[in-house]
């Protein structure tokens, strides 16, 4: 597998003037459509490694070798760069490290790293933030794991939706100064808010969903915004697929009167058939 070539072309993106939207993308399947849709790039989120795993809230339970070994399924079944979310590395500094290490390996083209004290602690607290000391840290280790040099490491925190404005932009300023590629901001809500996001930082910048006033491609480009996710729709449909199917046949429905189910055209693309086909006859004298 040529992991360099998605990362360069990742690279790309972040150098460009354009911004996109990625596709949400939980395991081979859903990553070939999106390939063959012509998305250029994927996301891997925690919440749908969670659910995909293990069929659980976003939580934190998922371990670093179930999420790196779902990622490597996903690369290994399309050639679209993948950026994933790697939480907080999965502990300290040095768990990092070992994190940057495990999705190399697996083939993804980007990686967050975020300064959140994950999982959530015991009391009523919720979600903290480490010290701006501690992630940069954390920026630092990942930083000196990478081994490809074209793997894009991405700083990213929830400050900007739980704290304020000032703190998410002190701690973009210290990570881009620890020298990450690029900065993803969770919770920006409004305009005001990017433009000083924007301000704060010369690196290119990856966002969450946003208020409606952010969904204006043109706007979030000149604003240095790259990539800009729209959530995580896409095994949400899944789940309600199937469960839709599974109860009309509990009813009694007959299976060539289901509603929703794919073609066999559309599933032979989809496994990539045609490939299998030649390769059993060049190689079983099928």
């Amino acid at each position: 597998m040529n992991w360099t070539d998605r990362r360069r072309r990742f690279r790309a993106i972040l150098k460009g003037d354009r911004c996109y939207h990625p596709a949400s993308v939980f395991d081979p399947l859903s990553a070939r459509i999106a390939q063959d849709l012509g998305f250029e790039v994927g996301m891997f989120a925690g919440s749908t490694a969670s659910l995909t795993v293990l069929g659980a809230p976003d939580l934190i339970l998922i371990t670093l070798s179930e999420f790196a070994e779902q990622a490597y399924r996903i690369n290994r079944a399309f050639e679209v760069p993948l950026l994933v979310d790697a939480d907080h590395g999965y502990g300290n500094a040095l768990n990092v490290m070992r994190t940057v290490q495990e999705l190399e390996s697996a083939g993804v083209s980007a990686l967050t790293i975020e300064d959140t004290v994950l999982p959530r602690p015991y009391g009523p607290g919720g979600r903290g933030l480490t010290s701006i000391e501690e992630g940069v840290g954390r920026m630092r280790a990942a930083l000196a794991a990478r081994q490809d040099p074209d793997l894009v490491i991405v700083g990213r925190t929830i400050a900007m939706g739980s704290t304020s404005t000032e703190d998410a932009v002190a701690r973009a300023k210290a990570y881009a100064a620890a020298g990450v590629d690029a900065f993803f901001f969770v919770g920006i809500k409004d305009r005001a808010q990017l433009e000083a996001a924007a301000a704060a930082i010369d690196i290119p910048i990856i966002m969450g969903g946003g208020a409606p006033e952010l969904s204006d491609r043109d706007y979030l480009a000149s604003r240095r915004v790259r990539v800009a996710l729209q959530g995580h729709q896409p095994i949400m449909a899944a789940a309600q697929a199937v469960h839709d199917t599974l109860k009309a046949m509990r009813d009694g429905v007959p299976p060539k009167e289901l509603k929703g189910v794919p073609s066999p055209d559309f599933m032979a693309r989809a496994t990539r058939d045609a490939d299998y086909k030649g390769w059993t006859k060049e190689f079983l004298g099928g």
